[in-house]
């Protein structure tokens, strides 16, 4: 089995793998006598169906017999409230400076301890889908939340025949050192004043996502978003693959099958609506021809720093719903929604509303048939990073030689907010902020992602660069502008060229944006840019008592970018 679920009996004891503080809170939960197993995904769908609240549509799921749903199966939509969008405040990752994981755990045994009175579902997926690397996560939650259930049992990788019997003839992650994920979610949790809790470990009072990742368990507490234990099951499946030589990926990757034979694979990364789910399913109408282009996944994958390959997490698309109007033919593929509205057609059918118009970040999972040249697995190996950043300072385009201010540009990636994040009032938006390796979700310090794409740029000749989708001094990058620049780089007639005096960074001309070092406003701001990356690498040195702290080559290698602009 990849990760354990079974324990001999002089394998159970204290500091064993598996038997943490945190975990030995969680699991215990899971076999109460108030727990209910959910096996299927058509049990799963039904409780759904049925859970108050949930609206049915009239949209058929197509082809959901496929993905072990009746034939007759309709998208279910379901509406959390006020909250519609991630909350990183509330993250805590035990081992972390300043966590104070006694406070914790004692909070996650007294919700445990609650939950005893309510009806608790127990369901079971894969994470990871190739032989390779496949680990299997727990969810327990109560009654009430058979919405969120069954969204994660879609969005990962639900037990069919198939990828159980993959599953039991897959490898063993860590060499059988790697225990199964348990997550314990009550959406309903509210904080309660009782002897020995202290809850001012909290950054808000209300909610709580805490992690071991050490150990592969979470707690997630009053937090009804789904997206939360999306996330939550990938922060400790991408844990499990920096441990054992993976590089965490959050992005997209495709690779093209081109006319001379060669491949070509492109990894992108970047934040909810940078772009990168726009640059990994583009089929660039069919120029390289309807089948030339596999999809690996759009959000979240792995990739073998030794071999290259590559391997998607999930097998379906937490996707937004903004730019998916009512009617549109991509909504045939849908499993289910959030966040989203509804209306009656004029046949008295009730169909979806989206383009944001309830709320901003309505979501929806849609199903592998969306790509359809889909691949769980790219065993060529990658060719290309490009860190997508929404930095006006810089070009559409520009590509970066050394391996270490490839990946420091990849630890102080620059973006905007999304609106898939809840945020505090006030926070401006538009203000740009330094997201490493747009993965605002690890758990292990930063040291180990920028070792891992080092590795790759120097060791296995990927080459890497910075694609910006936001504006170049107030001019919009097209979509059709980084399609054309990422078709260039493909097909390997992009010709880059040094950029003014720096020796690490080469530009290629794109009509209409061309970088004028010249000019004294725009030298200004870039070098303001490259030293908010210089200040940023610093902080990472001090905050947290130095937990993300880089090596000096990191910092070195910006500090030459300012000073060249000096």
């Amino acid at each position: 089995m990849s990760t354990k679920a079974n324990y001999k009996l002089d394998e159970i004891g204290k500091g064993k793998v598996g038997f943490s503080k945190t975990r030995s809170i969680i699991e215990a939960a899971f076999y109460g006598n108030n727990v209910v197993k959910v096996n299927t995904l058509k049990e799963a769908y039904n409780l759904a169906k049925n859970s108050p609240g949930t609206i049915v549509t009239d949209m058929p799921v197509y082809r959901g017999e496929e993905f072990g749903l009746d034939s007759d199966a309709k998208v279910l939509l379901f509406n959390d409230g006020a909250v519609t969008g991630r909350y990183a405040a509330a993250r805590r990752i035990k081992g972390e400076p300043g966590v104070d994981d006694t406070k914790l755990d004692k909070i996650v045994m007294d919700a445990t301890y609650e939950a005893r009175w309510k009806t608790m579902y127990h369901a079971t997926v894969f994470v990871g889908l190739d032989p390779e690397f496949m680990v299997k996560a727990h969810l327990l939650i109560p009654e009430g939340e058979e919405n969120i259930m069954y969204n994660w049992m879609l969005n990962f990788q639900y037990m069919s025949d198939d990828y159980v019997k993959m599953y039991k003839e897959s490898k063993p992650v860590g060499d059988g050192k790697e225990a199964d994920i348990y997550i314990f979610s009550d959406p309903q949790w509210v904080p309660v004043a009782r002897p020995d809790l202290d809850f001012s470990c909290l950054s808000d009072p209300q909610t709580l996502c805490y992690f071991d990742t050490n150990e592969n368990c979470a707690a997630i507490l009053g937090m009804r978003y789904f997206g939360e234990h999306k996330k939550g099951t990938l922060t400790m499946a991408w844990a499990i693959a920096n441990r054992n030589g993976y590089a965490s990926c959050h992005g997209g990757q495709k690779e093209y099958s081109l006319p001379d034979g060669r491949k070509y694979v492109a990894s992108v990364f970047g934040l909810s609506g940078s772009g990168k789910s726009t640059l990994t399913h583009a089929k660039h109408n069919n120029k390289y021809g309807e089948k030339a282009i596999t999809v690996l996944h759009d959000d979240a994958f792995i990739i073998n720093t030794d071999t290259c390959a590559s391997i998607a997490l999930e097998p379906t698309y937490f996707d937004k719903t903004a730019d998916y109007p009512t009617g549109c033919p991509d909504n045939k593929y849908l499993l289910t929604a959030q966040n989203c509205s509804a209306t009656m057609d004029e046949d008295g059918k009730i169909q979806l509303v989206t383009e944001d118009i309830r709320n901003g970040n309505g979501r929806a999972i849609k199903s592998k048939l969306w790509s359809p040249n889909r691949v769980d697995k790219i065993d060529a190996p990658v060719n290309s990073i490009l860190w997508i950043m929404k930095d006006p300072t810089i070009p559409p385009v520009v590509k970066l030689k050394g391996a270490a201010l490839a990946a420091v540009m990849g630890a102080t990636l620059a973006t905007k907010t999304s609106t898939a994040e809840r945020v505090a009032a006030g926070t401006d938006l538009n203000a740009l902020r330094i997201v490493p390796y747009a993965n605002p979700f690890r758990t292990y310090p930063l040291v180990n992602d920028y070792v891992k794409f080092k590795k790759l740029v120097e060791e296995k000749d990927v080459d890497c660069y910075i694609v910006n989708t936001g504006d170049f001094m107030g001019k919009k990058v097209q979509p059709k502008d980084t399609l054309g620049i990422l078709e260039s780089i493909v097909e390997g007639k992009a010709s880059f060229k040094q950029w003014g005096d720096f020796e690490d960074i080469e530009i290629m001309d794109w009509e209409g944006f061309t970088p004028d070092l010249n000019d004294a406003d725009y030298k200004a701001q870039l070098k303001a840019a490259m030293q908010n990356r210089v200040d940023a690498v610093k902080g990472f040195a001090t905050n947290k008592d130095g937990y993300d702290k880089l090596p000096d080559e990191a910092l070195e290698a910006l500090e030459k970018l300012v000073k060249t602009l000096s």
